[in-house]
């Protein structure tokens, strides 16, 4: 049976509330949660205060539909491999594609880089981190399955604590001037590879 292309359309409030939430983004990247205000929001959007509340009922519940929707592009743009369940243990691609993204999301880099505070812990609660980790999991199995992921731990496990280690040390790298220490980077990049490598094949004794 025939889609009608405009049944493909996102609805009239769903269009508004994303405008809310590209205009937001912009707003608290600039000038963090503190610094924005609804009103001012609705201005740039063309909507009265009340109207945008109507779909974020208070201050903080849109800083974190705005976060979330910035992470979320952040994760889609940077490691649509990963999320899709293909991952061919590149690290280092990892950390570039993500640190090139950032430039893309703002407030994803203000978050990441502590400037909101405590919102870095806002990460671990993502939709998308949730995600991201599912995707991961997937690609352990696969790779353990073809024998190129050591094959004697859980890949929930597994995914849960590399994505773990890359988020801290995303955080590190921002927070540290926004470039990685080469020599750290050679050390860290090892300890993950290592996590996921199989063990080469026992000897037999002579």
């Amino acid at each position: 049976m025939a889609v009608d292309p405009e049944e493909l359309e996102p609805t009239k409030g769903a269009r508004t509330r994303q405008a809310i939430l590209d205009v937001a983004v912009r707003q608290l990247a600039a000038a963090g949660l503190r610094g924005t205000s609804v009103p001012a929001v609705a201005r740039e959007v063309g909507l009265s205060a009340s109207a945008v509340y109507a779909y974020f009922p208070t201050k903080l519940r849109l800083f974190e539909a705005a976060v979330d929707a910035d992470v979320a592009g952040l994760v889609a743009e940077a490691l649509p491999d990963v999320i899709e369940g293909s991952f061919d243990r590149d690290f280092a691609g990892v950390f570039a594609r993500l640190l090139a993204a950032l430039d893309h999301h703002p407030l994803a880099r203000r978050i990441i880089a502590g400037e909101e505070g405590a919102g870095a812990e806002r990460l671990a609660m993502l939709p998308t981190e949730v995600q991201l980790r599912v995707g991961l999991a997937t690609a352990i199995r696969r790779g353990q399955a073809e024998g190129t992921v050591r094959a004697d731990v859980d890949p929930d496990d597994l995914a849960s604590g590399l994505e773990a280690v890359v988020i801290a040390l995303l955080i590190a790298i921002l927070q540290t001037g926004g470039r990685p220490d080469p020599g750290y980077s050679s050390g860290v990049l090892t300890v993950l590879d290592a996590a996921m490598r199989p063990a080469p094949p026992e000897r037999p004794a002579r």
